[in-house]
């Protein structure tokens, strides 16, 4: 299946360029131009991957706000392809489930369980 353009360009725009955006203006309103050359100084190995995650959170609230307006505005639906598989048959048909064992093992469970209840109740009484 052949991904549309402009919803490629859409899906950049919302993943990867808000957050950038929103990160670099957030930048400029604390410190000014500054602030916003300094995340390119190079302490960091990538600057805009380090935008990216500061303006994240601000861009999931724009992303859910255009969702309120118009479902799938902010987050894009993805196109998925649905096809039916059929179920594999069993590997081994030696270890298919025998009722008998089931409730052995069950009952095996339902043994400890009842005694690790009263290994607590007796350890809440002695405190």
């Amino acid at each position: 299946m052949a991904a549309d353009p402009l919803d490629s360009l859409r899906l950049t725009l919302m993943q990867d360029v808000l957050p950038v955006g929103l990160a670099a203006v957030e930048r400029v309103r604390k410190g000014g131009p500054q602030e916003l050359i300094a995340a390119f100084d190079g302490s960091t190995p990538d600057p805009l991957a380090q935008l990216r995650e500061e303006g994240e959170t601000a861009a999931t609230q724009v992303r859910d706000q255009l969702d309120r307006v118009s479902p799938g505005l902010g987050n894009p639906v993805m196109k998925v392809e649905v096809r039916d598989v059929n179920p594999e048959p069993a590997a081994d048909p030696a270890h298919e489930a025998d009722p008998a064992e089931l409730q052995l093992r069950l009952a095996a469970v339902a043994e400890r369980l009842t005694l690790l209840e009263q290994r607590l109740a007796a350890g809440g009484e002695a405190d």
